[in-house]
Order: C-alpha cells, then sequence, then structure tokens
C-alpha cells in the first residue's frame, strides 16, 4: 500500500425521506473513481429510509418519549449510570442510547439507527454500480470504546470490501507465527473517514482512496455483521453494578452441578479469604471443607449458616460448584472437580 487519501464530499446538504444518495453522492462528487471507499454517516441513511420518531420539542413529554423510543430499540440494557445508558440494540451494536441522536436534525424528531445498515449499504454499492462506480461502501456511526475515553466512528454496515484483514497464520519478521491477529479494516477506515467529516461541518460523506481490493468484489461481502462478537464469547457483557447484581442473585440459588473445572487449593484458598472464613474452615482436601458452627443456639447457627452460604458463593466465583451436608457440630461442604 502506497498511502491513502481522505477526502471529504461537501455539498449534499439536508437530507429528507426518500433521497437518492447515490445521486446525491454523486452530484457532489464528479471525481469519485472505482475502487475508492465511501465512508457514509449512518444518519443521512437513517433520513433518507425515513428513520426518523417524532416527539415534543423540549419538556417531560419529550423526554418520556425519549425513554420509550430507547426501549422500543433495545434487545438489553448493559450498564445504566444516571442518565446514561449502554444497551445492546436489536442489530446487536453495543452502545449508548441504542444509538438514538438528537443532533442534526429539528428538534421535533430523533434519528434512530438504519434498520439494517448492511443491507443499506449494499443497495447503496448496488446503486452506484448502475452509475459505472465500483466502490466500496461503508455506514459508520460514532461510538465510545470501553477502556478508552473519547469517541470514534467504527462500521456499522458495510458492502464491496472485506471487513476484516486476517493475519493468522502469517509469519512475522521475527519468524513467529501470527495466531490472534484480525484487523478490523472497516472500522479503521470509518474512523479515518471522520477525520474529514466532523460533526459540525454538514459533511456526511467521506471518500477514502488508496486501499487496495476495495470495489473488486463480485459480491458484497459479508458485511459489518461479522464484527459483531456473541454473547458466548464477551467477557464484558454487562457493566460492573449489573454484574456484580447478576452474581447476587447467582449466589441466592446456587446450583450443584458437577463442573469439570479443578477444585486445586489455591482456588479454595481465595473463596475461603473471600468469604472471611479462614478461622473457621478445615481444609481437609480441596473437595472436602469442614465448618464448625461456634455455638448451638439459634443466633449462632442462622449466623453459621449465612457464613456457610457465603463460602459457597465464593466457590461459585472461582467456577466450583459444590454441596452442603449439615450436623449436629457444623457443615461439610463438598466441592465439585478435581484436584489440580
Amino acid at each position: 500500500m502506497e498511502g491513502l487519501e481522505v477526502l471529504p464530499v461537501r455539498g449534499i446538504g439536508d437530507v429528507t425521506a426518500g433521497d437518492d444518495l447515490a445521486e446525491l453522492i454523486t452530484r457532489n462528487a464528479p471525481w469519485l473513481r472505482d475502487g475508492d471507499v465511501l465512508v457514509v454517516t449512518s444518519k443521512i441513511v437513517s433520513k433518507a429510509e425515513g428513520r426518523l420518531v417524532e416527539v415534543p420539542a423540549d419538556g417531560p413529554e419529550r423526554e418520556a418519549a425519549r425513554v420509550r423510543v430507547l426501549d422500543s430499540e433495545t434487545r438489553r440494557v448493559v450498564a445504566r449510570r444516571g442518565p446514561t445508558s449502554i444497551v445492546q440494540t436489536h442489530h446487536g451494536f453495543v452502545m449508548a442510547a441504542a444509538g438514538i441522536d438528537a443532533s442534526n436534525v429539528d428538534k421535533t424528531h430523533l434519528v434512530l439507527l438504519p434498520a439494517a445498515p448492511d443491507d443499506s449499504a449494499r443497495r447503496l454499492r448496488a446503486d452506484l454500480a448502475t452509475r459505472g462506480l465500483h466502490v466500496g461502501v461503508i455506514v459508520s456511526d460514532t461510538m465510545g470504546r470501553a477502556w478508552r475515553n473519547g469517541l470514534t466512528d467504527v462500521a456499522l454496515g458495510a458492502a464491496g470490501i472485506d471487513p476484516i484483514r486476517d493475519h493468522r497464520g502469517e509469519i512475522d519478521p521475527y519468524g513467529n507465527e501470527l495466531q490472534l491477529t484480525q484487523i478490523a479494516v472497516i472500522d479503521e477506515l470509518a474512523a479515518a473517514g471522520e477525520l474529514v467529516k466532523g460533526k459540525c461541518d454538514q459533511v456526511p460523506v467521506a471518500v477514502v482512496r488508496g486501499y487496495p481490493g476495495a470495489g473488486t468484489r463480485d459480491d458484497p461481502g459479508p458485511g459489518a455483521a461479522v464484527l459483531l462478537r456473541d454473547a458466548a464469547s464477551d467477557m464484558f457483557s454487562l457493566g460492573t453494578a449489573e454484574a456484580r447484581a447478576a452474581g447476587l442473585r447467582d449466589a441466592a440459588a446456587l446450583t450443584d452441578t458437577a463442573t469439570d473445572r479443578p477444585a486445586s487449593e489455591e482456588s479454595v484458598q481465595r473463596a475461603i479469604e473471600v468469604a472471611g472464613m479462614s478461622d473457621a474452615v478445615d481444609v481437609q482436601s480441596p473437595q472436602t471443607l469442614r465448618c464448625t458452627a461456634p455455638s448451638s443456639s439459634p443466633s449462632a447457627l442462622m449466623r453459621f449458616g449465612a457464613d456457610v452460604h457465603r463460602l459457597r458463593a465464593a466457590l461459585a466465583s472461582e467456577g466450583l460448584a459444590s454441596t452442603i451436608a449439615y450436623d449436629e457440630s457444623g457443615a461439610t461442604i463438598a466441592v465439585s472437580g478435581a484436584a489440580a
């Protein structure tokens, strides 16, 4: 790759429902050529597709309407802090306020994300192809990132361009085989396009020129949907407070289902320390813990039962299931899993 150019498409102006985006773009960028990548702000795609909701212009009625719209666009809540909601949309995107936007639109409307951004990108690519232009198309929107401050544009939809550059199996200059490296190319190109679009300049389309392979596919490609991480592999699917609440709910109904995770001395000891029972537990083996009640008074036995349950919850946090058997002097906890 010799280098990239990032060029703004100016003059598009306000977009309304039913507008022909391919016509608007080519009229204002007659210099487009095969192999370019168009980075198109999702907002003008939504406007052209009529993805707007009418709401009151101000007052508590506007906020109530916004909440109703947010609920309708939400598959599940990831985290809430004050007025901010991070949710997963019905598309599968995790983002603030389900991507609902009140900027660059009149005060009586909210703009929703396109219903199917990959399909939107494919239609625009096809419309441009009828005009003799073979390009890649990215539908972009702004998102925050876990662990980092600041916003960046990412791809919600894509067509005519491979979404990922997969380096797995390649050999680096030091002779190491790359095992995990997959570059989210369309996200990087979306972010590059944002550098010339801005938020207040009314430049909703950028062109990235010089990226190899764009517009050369015979088919539209898999789209941006392949970048969505499924729930099973998402290690951060809940906010901190939400994950803690879910853990407490799980702890209230502990299972005795066996687990294949080893009950090592280290994992068991961590659970005992977290439960605050270092002086009350006899570790007969990583699979057998003996807890002795401090006395036989009703209040002491109630506290003892709570302590034992807290220990079982701590074991569960280590991925270990347990069963419990009470007797006159205390309880024996059987921890599932073979010794490491």
